[in-house]
């Protein structure tokens, strides 16, 4: 594999990434709140969205996908608002239900394959790929004589790259609207909120939906990409968009919710790279986790080895 090709994979990869990096930004970042929903709330997207797209909706799976996680948003909000239970505790109180409901989702199934029951010329049952979006787009770039103008990788990283810039714009915007400037306050400081007569509770319930939400709707795109649903393909997934953000702020610092959002995106893409590079040198599938937690540590280390370079930097010239 050329670097071209291990960068445009990781692109590919790196990219479906992207709305789960921005929904741990907003629950970590800009609600300032521990949110351990995100590993469960990835793959309910996911097996949600593997059954519509079955049933013969590809475009509205990703929008089921999306609206249920945020409904698991909506559990943790309610958890932690009206019953008052711990936000750690509530996301996992929440991400433990999910397993059920993944598995009733699946139809009893542990995964389920995009492919549905058809039959052929000889009217014999056969099993036929259901219609994807990253499907229906390569289709859309054959040529008049029949050959693909882009590989797989590449088409995939147009499409969710165009996917992924709406949502990101969305979001941009959505922060500096009403809601969202209440949402940011509640992250900043809810005392203040709730004296000013905003209704702080509302405020999060709604962070945590669009987070999870976003978190889901990352989950959707995945299933549709690879063409199955699994339901252990969560498990970690909050060390990833942990890793994502910390490594975007590393670069990009932390300045304003339009550029944290940005960092969030970009540290995904960075995040993948690094992994692809890891694959390179036949690095074992099953230490993929622990170099998740390593990146992520040096990630929350570098700050602090800057501020003390600059320290000591300061300390010389007083010296001198």
């Amino acid at each position: 594999m050329t670097i071209m090709n291990l960068l445009i994979s990781a692109l590919s990869q790196g990219m479906i990434y992207v709305p789960m990096a921005l929904g741990v930004f907003i629950a970590f970042r800009v609600l300032n709140m521990p949110d351990l929903t995100i590993d469960g709330s990835f793959v309910v997207g996911m097996c949600v969205c593997a059954v519509v797209t079955i049933a013969g909706y590809p475009s509205l799976a990703l929008l089921c996908g999306a609206l249920a996680g945020a409904l698991a948003g909506l559990c943790t909000g309610l958890l932690q608002t009206k019953l008052r239970i711990n936000p750690i505790l509530s996301g996992i109180l929440t991400m433990t239900g999910l397993y059920t409901v993944n598995f009733v989702v699946l139809g009893g199934q542990s995964n389920l394959y995009l492919q549905k029951t058809a039959l052929n010329s000889a009217g014999a049952e056969t099993q036929v790929a259901c219609d994807t979006l990253y499907k229906s787009f390569r289709t859309f770039l054959v040529d008049a004589t029949g050959n693909r103008r882009l590989d797989a990788n590449l088409s995939a990283v147009i499409l969710t790259g165009m996917i992924v810039i709406a949502v990101l714009a969305a979001l941009a915007v959505f922060f500096y609207t009403r809601p969202g400037m209440a949402i940011r306050a509640t992250g900043d400081n809810e005392e203040m909120v709730r004296s000013s007569s905003i209704n702080a509770d509302r405020a999060r319930v709604i962070g945590i939906m669009i987070s999870n939400a976003l978190v889901a709707f990352s989950g959707a795109l995945l299933c549709q990409q690879q063409r199955y649903a699994d339901l252990n393909f969560g498990s970690g997934m909050l060390v990833v968009g942990l890793a994502s953000v910390i490594i975007g702020q590393v670069f990009f610092g932390k300045r304003s919710v339009t550029l944290g959002l940005i960092s969030a995106m970009f540290g995904s893409l960075i995040y993948r790279v690094i992994l692809q590079f890891a694959y390179k040198i036949d690095m074992p599938s099953y230490a993929v986790k622990l170099l998740s937690a390593l990146i992520v540590v040096i990630a929350l280390t570098l700050p602090l080895i800057r501020r003390a370079i600059r320290e000591r930097r300061a300390e010389k010239e007083d010296a001198v």
